[in-house]
């Protein structure tokens, strides 16, 4: 039995932080019906390439997997009538539209709860509604820039352009919080029977995410020093460059850095004054990273490898985006599981990552066309007011 068999959800959201919510359920074995706009569908259907089907991009493969798709114009009473029969008989309904427009069409917290009194209503927001953004769109970029992430690669190299880190990241952490939101309220329902209004938005849950450590000192009243977590900021914290190649080495304990220094033979470099003298200011790490930088294009990065495992020292290859896929460890795991989806063809799909031991792994569903279960949804529902 899947984890979350019997649980309902009706996902009104797009792009990626709701989608992308709502597929980590769809993977434990949740029902989730993706109500779409017609025509065009969602535009996370178009994240990617899609071969011969425009509207079933590669994105959209993983992040709308193992759903079923209904397209329903809420502006038109048919449709929103069918809306409402989803919503009577769901345990969850998680919506991304902005607040007064989904109140004009009727379906705010109140509305629902009134179609099902114990609804767990999840709003994804792009800021918290009690305050002064509540109206403002959000995208990945703006809470990029609003949370002060762009910030830190001007901290780390001195080209002080606000830059954005190269992933959909405020996004994808806004789901993760969203997934998490929609368990903890499924708890609290079946401990107490109550349903709730919830809400996830981006902006405050980005931010919570990126200032657990980048906070630093200024989480105290009054600050004893600036934002920022030096070990993250540090120009001299990157791959290190080996004959043929890059590794990351990660001297992280006094232990694993006196066995590293070893190992390259610059045992002399912990004794030295200088050493001694930036440990004091905490400044120690940018002289261990500068001579590992120094000694790391003497062998070959397996070479190294090799060393380090030998040695319990922290280290990886740097493997290029375009090689992932032939790592060996996802390999021998199977974590890239080609399949062939019955529209699209061969693709790849990523496995769950975190396995349980009273749930086998099973086959997940794929990712839908537009509409593709509207008729079997509209069916399901008539049947059951008879």
């Amino acid at each position: 039995m899947a984890m979350l068999e019997g649980i309902r959800i009706v996902d009104l959201t797009t792009v990626i932080f709701g989608p992308y919510a709502t597929q980590m359920l769809a993977d434990l074995g949740a029902e989730v019906i993706k109500v779409e706009a017609p025509g065009l569908g969602d535009i996370s259907r178009y994240l990617g390439t899609g071969i011969p089907d425009p509207t079933m991009g590669s994105i959209h493969l993983t992040v709308n997997r193992g759903k079923r798709s209904i397209a329903l114009d809420l502006k038109k009473p048919d449709d929103a009538t069918v809306l409402r029969d989803l919503i009577a008989g769901a345990d969850v309904f998680f919506h991304n539209v902005r607040g007064k427009a989904i109140e004009r069409l009727g379906f705010d917290y109140a509305g629902c709860k009134a179609l099902k009194p114990d609804i767990i209503y999840v709003h994804g927001t792009g800021f918290g509604q009690d305050g002064p953004y509540a109206d403002l769109q959000a995208y990945d970029d703006v809470i990029q820039a609003a949370s002060g992430t762009t910030s830190l690669l001007p901290r780390v190299d001195g080209d002080p352009r606000p830059r954005y880190f190269p992933s959909l990241i405020a996004d994808k952490i806004a789901g993760q919080f969203g997934a998490q939101a929609i368990l903890a309220a499924l708890v609290h329902k079946l401990r107490t029977g109550e349903g709730q209004a919830v809400e996830v938005p981006m902006f405050e849950c980005f931010s919570a995410f990126m200032l657990t450590e980048h906070l630093r000192d200024a989480t105290l009243d009054p600050a004893i020093g600036p934002a920022g977590y030096p070990r993250q900021l540090d120009p001299t914290r990157q791959p290190f460059p080996s004959a043929d190649g890059y590794l990351a080495i990660v001297p992280y304990t006094p232990d694993s850095t006196a066995r590293l220094m070893g190992l390259l033979g610059s045992e002399a470099l912990l004794a030295s004054p200088d050493y001694e003298a930036a440990k004091a200011t905490g400044q120690h790490m940018q002289l261990i990273y500068s001579e590992i930088a120094r000694k790391t294009p003497a062998k070959t990065t397996s070479e190294w490898l090799d060393l380090f495992a030998a040695n319990d020292i922290p280290a990886m290859a740097v493997r290029d985006l375009e090689d992932i896929r032939d790592d060996p460890h996802f390999i021998a795991t199977d974590f890239f599981h080609r399949r062939e989806h019955p529209d699209v063809g061969g693709f790849f799909e990523m496995r769950p990552p975190v396995k349980y031991g009273a749930a086998a792994p099973r086959d997940l569903g794929f990712a839908p066309r537009i509409d593709g279960d509207g008729a079997a949804i509209r069916a399901q529902l008539a049947a059951a007011k008879e």
